[in-house]
């Protein structure tokens, strides 16, 4: 089993219009939702990989239930989400067609009570030492100390069970001090976390921080990862254009899986790469779409060095 934690889950909103612009009325073309927040897409993705996910984090009102009710038609993902008396948030993603371009909209989530806190620590306690993995992903709510990841990081290394971290700004800076086997920034956090704006001398600075191994986000670029192992730059054959939704948690998946299967860092980064692509392509925020999927993994182009790092 691997653990994705939601801190800020949410329910995900997509609506389709024909042409976004602003200041006027729009007609919606479709509309989807489905439970979401940066682990939960986690979550969904290894289930389509084949490896049963647990999900926890937050959950609460109205929204919050509509959340666990769509987790309970998601084949291989369970929910151990905690509840909390706010309400989940919902984030809205609107497509225009026209274009293919993606405005979103994301609420701030609720606000965690000192006591529900304590109890999402002890619940995470109880489900680590059976995880094979675990992955500490998205933004905090209100209310939950902004060293939660740190800690969350440091229980997962007790119990000897590998865990990655996908977070930004000082949740971050601090997860990283607590030295996590993965960081997954994206150049921004990266740039945030380190100050520099290459990505190469941004990854080092990175893991003299704590990280044990760091998978930079290029977006249609790509991936870099310097780990113990080496370093390697790992890039699609085509740039894609669709909704990046979603791309980065899939990337997550992609990482997550060949972790647990133990298959080497090129092979890893290809299919973290190919299903963030997959994903920009897909039709609803978020998915993956298999079939591009299985027709791009084949197709990354993976260099480096095994004795660079």
């Amino acid at each position: 089993m691997i653990l994705t934690v939601t801190l800020n889950t949410a329910l995900d909103i997509t609506y389709r219009v024909r042409s976004l612009r602003p200041h006027t009325s729009h007609r919606v073309t479709d509309v989807t939702e489905r439970p979401g927040g940066k682990g939960v897409n986690v979550a969904r993705v290894l289930a389509a990989l084949g490896h049963e996910a647990t999900v926890t984090g937050f959950a609460g009102g109205a929204t919050g239930r509509a959340v666990q009710d769509r987790l309970t038609t998601a084949e291989g993902v369970l929910d151990a989400l905690v509840p909390v008396t706010g309400a989940t948030r919902r984030t809205i993603a609107v497509v225009d067609e026209h274009t293919g371009d993606t405005t979103q909209l994301n609420e701030p989530g609720p606000t965690v009570t000192p006591a529900e806190w304590s109890a999402f620590q002890e619940a995470y306690e109880d489900l680590v030492p059976s995880a094979s993995a675990v992955a500490l992903c998205g933004s905090l709510p209100p209310g939950v100390p902004v060293g939660a990841y740190a800690g969350l990081v440091r229980t997962a290394k007790a119990a000897g069970v590998p865990v990655l971290l996908d977070t930004s700004g000082e949740a971050l800076r601090r997860g990283v001090a607590a030295r996590p086997d993965i960081v997954k920034p994206n150049a921004d956090e990266l740039a945030e976390l380190t100050g520099s704006h290459d990505p190469l001398r941004a990854t080092q600075d990175a893991r003299r921080r704590g990280a044990r191994s760091v998978i930079a986000s290029l977006g249609p670029e790509g991936l870099l990862a310097l780990t113990p192992e080496g370093r390697w730059r790992a890039t699609p054959p085509t740039r894609v254009h669709g909704n990046p939704t979603g791309a980065g948690d899939s990337a997550v998946a992609g990482l997550l899986s060949g972790l647990v299967e133990d298959l080497p860092w090129p092979s890893r980064l290809a299919r973290a790469v190919a299903l963030a692509a997959a994903t920009v392509v897909a039709p609803v925020a978020g998915e993956f779409d298999r079939e591009a999927y299985e027709e791009l993994v084949g197709r990354v182009t993976v260099t480096g060095d095994a004795t660079a790092a």
